[in-house]
């Protein structure tokens, strides 16, 4: 019971690697914030009796309410997962041919979001004397993986800025790079022929990871066992990526 009497605020949590991360705070103690603009984030909140804020991370005002109603209900914030982010169904184009507009949106969610929601919730784990937050990265920031790959870079980049400007508060940032992941999103991006591939090709260990592989480095990053990491990107990735 790592989180008893903690507060946790969880975005894109209404299902996939979200909701693994929600269910797994929740199992070990936290009061758990689902913030998602999928209404389907209501029953994952009934599950874990906790709040569902809907919420759309690009957007300051919403962001803002939803850390209040954080706040309001449960006293205050302890940790904030940054996991929302358009990948499911998003489109495969270029840098340099993709319609502008959904460039400007895929970014103001998947890059600028996480800073909006540690902007709306920091004040609230100053607070509280101090948190953790976990930014979702992506092992295709070192790979060619166009405007997707461009906006985990910024995650990354985002992850050690922020370490820095937050530590001083008590406040560690530190990111999660998953590699492959079985979820609904990915099968519906990725072929099945594509994804054996790369297991076959690019993995050490040869099989696709699943949201639970990810929820232990989450919880660790998040909890006071990790009180001396920040800054840090952890590849959980069955060997995808090496990186010096």
């Amino acid at each position: 019971m790592r989180f008893e009497g903690k507060v946790a605020v969880v975005t894109g949590a209404a299902g996939g690697i979200g909701e693994a991360y929600a269910r797994a705070l929740a199992g070990e103690g936290a009061s758990v914030v689902v913030a998602d603009v999928d209404e389907a984030g209501q029953r994952v909140a009934d599950d874990v009796k906790g709040l569902f804020v809907r919420t759309d991370v690009s957007d300051p005002a919403s962001v803002e309410a939803m850390a209040a109603a954080a706040a309001e209900r449960f006293g205050g914030i302890d940790h904030l997962v940054n996991n929302a982010a358009i990948f499911g169904g998003m489109r495969i184009d270029l840098l340099l041919t993709v319609d502008w507009d959904y460039y400007r949106r895929f970014m103001a969610v998947n890059m600028d979001g996480a800073l909006l929601c540690a902007r709306a919730c920091v004040p609230h784990m100053r607070e509280r004397g101090g948190g953790s937050i976990v930014n979702q990265s992506s092992t295709a920031a070192w790979q060619y993986a166009g405007f997707y790959g461009l906006a985990k870079a910024g995650v990354n980049g985002l992850t050690q800025q922020l370490a820095h400007e937050l530590g001083g508060m008590g406040i560690r940032v530190n990111a999660i790079a998953p590699g492959p992941t079985d979820t609904a999103a990915h099968r519906e991006v990725v072929p099945g022929g594509m994804s054996e591939k790369i297991v076959q090709d690019k993995m050490a260990i040869k099989r696709m990871g699943t949201p639970g592989d990810l929820v232990g480095a989450c919880l660790f990053l998040l909890s006071d066992e990790a009180s001396w990491i920040t800054g840090q990107i952890l590849n959980v990735d069955g060997g995808e990526v090496f990186r010096s």
